[in-house]
């Protein structure tokens, strides 16, 4: 019952994704900013890939659960099901109350509560509704664009609206308005859910500060590692550390490793450029190997962190924490067109089903051959149109629970 995740290598036991669905087919060329996208999947090719994907959990002896199934269970109590409804509105930034009310009226018209869900992740046209006679000046605002609720592309990469740390979870504040409206499932599903109600919350959705799941990697029982990035500042990392050392119980982190890595795109998350695929093996960004400015945090006395600032290479930091001779592993092969090239479709995102065990994306071939020379077992999944998203097999998943 509940989350358990204390390593990023061990026996993956449960995981939870989200199938690309309606909302994929709802992105257009003018809104990709918007949303945050640089492509349009094909929908039909994404779902067979994904589905691949939960295959090759499934026979790895992963038990897969999906998101809107999970939230779907949530609002089976009717008041919790208003409660929801009303709470998307807001989010979703509906202002006109003629328009407040049909969009109610919409999601509450229908038949399962998995149809109810899916909607609100696939986003509402304004031609899904009757029409409105505009009374009021906010109903002549934004006439031109299509969505009165947008639609919520990014939703397939399950890492990041929370990340599970030992037996709590992050739940977080992302980056964007975009993906802050993906965080309301995680919210209803830790506040409602038999299995996970319980699960103590290391960071919440309304805290000042953002952070997304892809800069949180379990190192060990002992080490968190989270990156200082474009989408994690570091007042976040802090408030973690606090609640972590000082106001909750049941873990075991002594030292948070706060990894500060460049503010862009190309270094989106901490994963984007490293992940663990065994205990003494990582893949990596050649770009990312250092000097790296890290700052160690750990309890101190009175309720205060105490933080030590080092610059030192990401092998030897790794290889510090983890106690042994950590071995890097270039995306590529460490060649700069290919690297490069590979890297634009995440060839440093794995997923570690078990020690030295990894799920990759057969467009990176280069990087998986490069893998197995290394001993790697590899599972390799269809990824010509997920990949068009900006996220791999680890930025897809959410595990729930990895043996101890």
């Amino acid at each position: 019952m509940g989350i358990r995740v204390t390593s990023e290598i061990k026996p993956l036991k449960k995981v939870l994704l989200h199938k690309p669905g309606e909302e994929i087919e709802n992105l257009t060329p003018e809104y990709l900013e918007r949303l945050l996208f640089d492509d349009i999947p094909f929908l039909e090719v994404a779902q067979k890939e994904h589905d691949a994907f939960a295959e090759i959990l499934r026979n790895n002896g992963v038990e897969v659960v999906y998101l809107h199934e999970l939230a779907a269970e949530v609002i089976a109590d009717p008041q919790i099901k208003e409660q929801f409804i009303n709470q998307f509105i807001d989010e979703a930034g509906v202002k006109s109350e003629a328009v407040r009310k049909d969009v109610y009226n919409y999601l509450m018209s229908f038949k399962t509560n998995e149809e109810l869900v899916r909607k609100t992740m696939a986003g509402i046209n304004k031609n899904e509704l009757p029409a409105i006679e505009k009374k009021s000046l906010i109903d002549f605002v934004d006439d031109e664009y299509p969505f009165v609720t947008d639609p919520m592309p990014n939703l397939y990469f399950t890492r990041d609206p929370f990340a599970s740390i030992g037996n709590g979870i992050s739940l977080n504040k992302m980056y964007s308005v975009t993906r802050n409206r993906e965080t309301i499932y995680a919210d209803y599903i830790f506040k409602y859910h038999k299995e996970y109600k319980d699960t103590a919350r290391l960071y919440n959705r309304d805290y000042d500060f953002h952070i997304e799941g892809g800069d949180i990697l379990n190192l060990n029982e002992k080490t968190l590692a989270i990156g200082i990035s474009q989408r994690t500042e570091a007042q976040a990392i802090e408030k973690i550390a606090e609640r972590i050392f000082f106001e909750t119980e049941g873990n075991q982190i002594e030292t948070i490793l706060a990894f500060n890595i460049p503010n862009s795109r190309a270094y989106m998350h901490l994963d984007t450029v490293f992940t663990q695929v065994d205990y003494d093996k990582f893949t990596i960004h050649p770009q990312i190997e250092g000097p790296l400015e890290i700052f160690e945090l750990t309890k101190g006395e009175k309720g205060q962190v105490n933080l030590v600032q080092e610059t030192m290479t990401l092998q030897e930091i790794l290889s510090k924490h983890l106690k042994c001779d950590v071995k890097l592993i270039r995306c590529g092969g460490g060649d700069y067109v290919i690297s490069q090239r590979e890297q634009w479709n995440d060839g440093s995102n794995t997923l570690c089903i078990k020690p030295g065990e990894v799920v990759v994306y057969s467009r990176n071939y280069v990087t998986n051959k490069v893998l197995e020379e290394y001993g790697v077992k590899i599972h390799v999944m269809p990824s010509s149109e997920l990949s068009r998203g900006r996220g791999g097999p680890r930025c897809m998943s959410m595990p729930l629970v990895r043996e101890d």
